[in-house]
């Protein structure tokens, strides 16, 4: 009877040994990758400071369970200003982009790319830019999940010849990055020409335009130190204009994650991520000014501050266009810049 007992009493040991991992081993732990698109190249500073160090994070803090793979230069298909659409239709998990890249389909994000409105350092921009976001813009960005929306630091005119004054601005074609940002330099007396950015070192090359308007830190990816030979500043804040870009997920895609895995985005959303955006532009402009200082080509110049006040004032029709055109389609500019330049104040920016 013992040997029976004892002979039971292993098989049913053998037994529970085996149920017990179904029982205490969690079930498969999912694993989920997100393709990210975005149209500059792999080279670029967004690319290699900003997107692939936060996939990275992502990663690290979700154990290898919530990857990123990017995909640059548009390696996905299509054209730059389809991107939000494909983040809105799910042909990529999550996308970066321009809200300016289809004029006029974001218009209250469009405050902060007025000019004369933003401080010259990405941080406060970027700040304020989502907190922005959290009262005024949800319903502006609903077919996505936007994960952050943010703003760049302050632009500069990179032409083929020099520019210290209106009037060397008269007649000259430079690709501009956003509508209200071609609205300003057509009130400085330039010819504005909208193109998405890649497309800008074959336009300058083929003499289609005579430069471009876009911030220090983007200069190396499309070698626009290699094509003009002339960079102006504009000094102090608030800063001629800036740009405003979202990175946005499907929102199918957002809410199918696992609960732990959504987490860990969240975590790496919103104020940090802008954050983690704005210092791409505030430590790699400086380095890339830095590179073309040191060119014998290339020289950089500031306009001066009486200069600047000459531009501020030919730009002031095109804040009250703005605005006009806000009530026709139902919100309140005015309010909207009063909230954006308090914004800009309250995170340290927009002080000369």
């Amino acid at each position: 009877m013992t040997h029976s007992l004892t002979r039971r009493t292993l098989l049913g040991a053998a037994a529970a040994s085996l149920a017990a991992p179904a029982l205490v081993r969690p079930a498969t732990a999912q694993e989920v990758t997100l393709r990210l698109h975005h149209f500059l190249p792999a080279v670029s500073n967004v690319h290699r400071h900003f997107l692939m160090p936060w996939a990275q994070k992502i990663a690290t803090e979700s154990q290898n369970r919530l990857r990123i793979q990017i995909f640059p230069s548009m390696q996905l298909g299509g054209a730059p200003p389809q991107l939000f659409d494909q983040a809105r239709d799910g042909v990529a998990d999550i996308i970066w982009t321009l809200p300016g890249n289809t004029p006029g389909r974001f218009p209250r994000i469009e405050v902060f790319e007025l000019p004369f409105v933003a401080d010259r350092r990405a941080a406060p921009n970027a700040k304020a830019v989502w907190d922005f976001y959290t009262t005024h813009l949800r319903d502006e960005f609903r077919e996505v999940h936007p994960i952050t929306v943010w703003a760049h630091d302050g632009g500069v005119i990179h032409a083929n010849k020099e520019v210290t004054r209106l009037e060397d601005l008269r007649g000259l074609k430079l690709r501009f990055p956003t509508r209200q940002a071609g609205e300003a330099l057509r009130a400085l007396g330039a010819a504005p020409i909208g193109m998405p950015v890649p497309q800008v070192p074959e336009a300058v090359s083929q003499r289609v335009i005579d430069g471009a308007v876009v911030p220090w830190e983007v200069v190396p990816s499309i070698r626009l130190q290699e094509l003009v030979r002339h960079h102006t500043e504009i000094p102090g804040s608030p800063t001629f204009y800036s740009t405003t870009f979202i990175l946005a997920m499907n929102p199918a895609r957002y809410a199918g994650l696992p609960a732990e895995l959504r987490a860990v985005l969240d975590a790496n959303s919103g104020m940090v991520a802008a954050e983690m955006a704005a210092r791409v532009w505030d430590e790699q402009g400086p380095q890339v000014r830095e590179q073309v200082a040191r060119r014998r080509e290339n020289r950089i110049v500031q306009i001066s501050a009486a200069e600047k006040e000459r531009w501020m004032i030919a730009c002031r029709p095109v804040l009250d266009a703005w605005i006009a055109g806000s009530r026709e389609r139902g919100f309140d500019g005015a309010a909207l810049l009063a909230d954006a330049r308090g914004l800009i104040a309250r995170h340290g920016g927009a002080a000369s």
